[in-house]
This record gives structure tokens, C-alpha cells and sequence, in this order.
């Protein structure tokens, strides 16, 4: 194991390094800051002192490297538009990003696991086939047009749910979480029901193709032979065995959602990453943009070695081999 976390993190370094080049020469080929920063009627002597006081006079080579030893000690620059260290401004916003996509994930897990191990073992039933049936819709529905609907229903028409924000906060560490508070958990109820609705669906489908799939092996028909209860069969011997893949698929998802949260964010008006950086963009916040972006890598690379760490220690095939 000891030589299998430092090849991972070996290349996880690796990795590292091709994004950060790929991030920097991305991000530095949109646009011109100074147009946003300045405006284009200033005198000359005024914009030209802005350019070389940012470094955008030198190659880009040169202002990469910069950058990459910012990059090693932890320095990623300051916003242009807030005139913060940009990764302090993306791990303020951080702490929401995440307590809604746990939340969204966890309703998806919570709900799509033994409703896709029941759409797996009774297919032909009515509920199973109604369950499927609501996996393609969550599949099918755009998440704009869905977060806009429980709005209408919950918020305008019933009145059950506030529409967008994220309630009263609690400081736990240092760090706001609203899910400690029962106005938290009721302004985290629609957007995080939002985001999980399309990984509820993916986790439904993935349970029942791959329980139908195990309930098939010669293993449980030994079982089964072997007079081993149902319930055991398929907890112990079948379940276990499917985890393999719908844990890699949720490591990966969770990413997803962390990263991807921008439009649900925008829609309950959610104080998370995405909405700073669509801000981010708008106005050509260079540094910021190239935080959050390998921020999001290093989550990605380290969700990948985590979900290649428990798979190891789900499966002893792995460890063997």
C-alpha cells in the first residue's frame, strides 16, 4: 500500500504540473484585464505603469513562472477586482460550495442505493418500473428549468421553503455552516434537492444494472443452494461486490457537483465558488479564475486517490495484484 500512495502521488504531482501549464496559458489567452481595470480613455503613462505593475509587460513565460512559484508557496496572487489573495477569497466561499454538494450527494446515496437495489431485484414491478421511469426524467430535465419549478411550487405557490439564500449560520473552526441551524437546513432544502436529482438518477440506474447483473453470478446461485438467507445474499455477497464501481462513480461525481455548481448557485442565489467565479469572468479576474481552477484539480486528483485507496480496501483482488 505504501508503494502504491507514492506512485499515486507521484503522479498526482505530475498531473498537477501539466494542469497548472494548461490553466495558465488558457486563462492568460482570454481577453485583457487592463481593458476592465482601466479605462481605455486613461493617460498612457497611467496604463502603462498598471501593465508593468501586474507583469503583463513580460513574455509569458516568465510571468508562468511567477506564477508557479507563487503556486509552490502557496500564493496564487491577488483579485484584481477585490484586491485579495485570490485563494482567500475562494476558500471563504469554499465551506458553502461543499455543504451543498455533501448535501446533494448525500440525498442521492441516501435515496438512490435502495431504490436501485429494489428496481434490481423486482424489475417487473409497477413501483420498480415507476422508479426508472423518474431516473430518465431526472436525466432528461434540465437543473435551470427544475430549480425554477421548486421555486414556483415550494416557495411562491405553497410557501413551505424560502427561495434562494443560506439562512442563519452557525461558526464551528472558525467556518460558517448553515446546516447546523434549522433555517440553514430549510434554505438548503431546494438547492441541494436541485443538485442531486441528476446523481440520484445516475446512482439508481448504476444499482440496478449492477445488481441484476451480480444476482446472476455463480457465486449467489451457491448461495442460494447453500440456503443463505435473501437479505444476506444480497448485503453481503452482492452489494459489496457492485460498490466498486458505484463508489468510483460517486467519488467522481462529487467533484462534478463541487465544481459544476454554478447554476444552481446562481438560481437560489447561493453563496458558493460558482457564483464568484461567473463574476470572475465577467470581469477578467485573471487570479482568481486560475485559483479556483486548480483548486477543482487538486480536488479531482485527490478524490482519484481516494477512491482508488478504498476500492483497494474494498476488493483484495486489488491488493493482490
Amino acid at each position: 500500500m505504501s508503494l502504491f500512495l507514492l506512485k499515486r502521488l507521484g503522479a498526482a504531482l505530475l498531473a498537477m504540473w501539466v494542469m497548472s501549464l494548461l490553466v495558465f496559458i488558457g486563462v492568460f489567452a482570454i481577453g485583457n484585464p487592463i481593458d476592465v481595470l482601466i479605462n481605455p480613455a486613461a493617460d498612457q503613462r497611467i496604463i502603462a505603469e498598471t501593465i508593468a505593475r501586474y507583469g503583463f509587460d513580460q513574455p509569458l513565460w516568465a510571468q508562468y513562472l511567477r506564477f508557479l512559484n507563487g503556486l509552490l508557496h502557496g500564493d496564487l496572487g491577488r483579485s484584481f477586482v477585490f484586491n485579495e489573495p485570490a485563494l482567500a477569497l475562494i476558500a471563504g466561499k469554499l465551506p458553502a460550495t461543499l455543504e451543498l454538494a455533501l448535501s446533494a450527494m448525500l440525498i442521492a446515496v441516501v435515496f438512490g442505493l435502495p431504490l436501485g437495489l429494489y428496481a434490481g431485484l423486482r424489475p417487473r414491478d409497477l413501483p420498480a418500473q415507476g422508479i426508472m421511469a423518474g431516473s430518465i426524467l431526472g436525466f432528461s430535465l434540465p437543473t435551470f428549468w427544475v430549480g425554477l419549478m421548486l421555486i414556483l411550487v415550494f416557495s411562491v405557490e405553497l410557501g413551505w421553503l424560502p427561495s434562494g439564500g443560506r439562512g442563519e449560520t452557525v461558526r464551528v473552526l472558525g467556518i460558517e455552516w448553515s446546516f447546523l441551524t434549522v433555517d440553514g437546513l430549510y434554505h438548503l432544502i431546494l438547492p441541494a434537492t436541485n443538485l442531486a436529482l441528476f446523481k440520484l438518477s445516475l446512482i439508481i440506474r448504476l444499482t440496478r444494472a449492477g445488481i441484476r447483473e451480480t444476482m446472476l453470478q455463480d457465486y449467489v446461485k451457491f448461495a442460494r443452494a447453500k440456503g443463505v438467507r435473501p437479505a444476506r445474499i444480497v448485503v453481503v455477497h452482492a452489494l459489496r461486490n457492485i460498490l466498486i464501481p458505484i463508489v468510483t462513480v460517486i467519488g467522481l461525481e462529487f467533484g462534478s457537483v463541487v465544481a459544476f455548481a454554478v447554476v444552481t448557485e446562481t438560481i437560489f442565489s447561493w453563496p458558493g465558488m460558482g457564483r464568484l467565479i461567473i463574476e470572475s469572468i465577467q470581469t477578467l479576474d485573471r487570479p482568481v479564475m486560475v485559483a479556483y481552477l486548480m483548486l477543482v484539480v487538486a480536488m479531482f486528483i485527490l478524490i482519484n486517490l481516494a477512491v482508488d485507496v478504498l476500492n483497494r480496501l474494498l476488493d483484495p483482488r486489488l491488493r493482490q495484484r
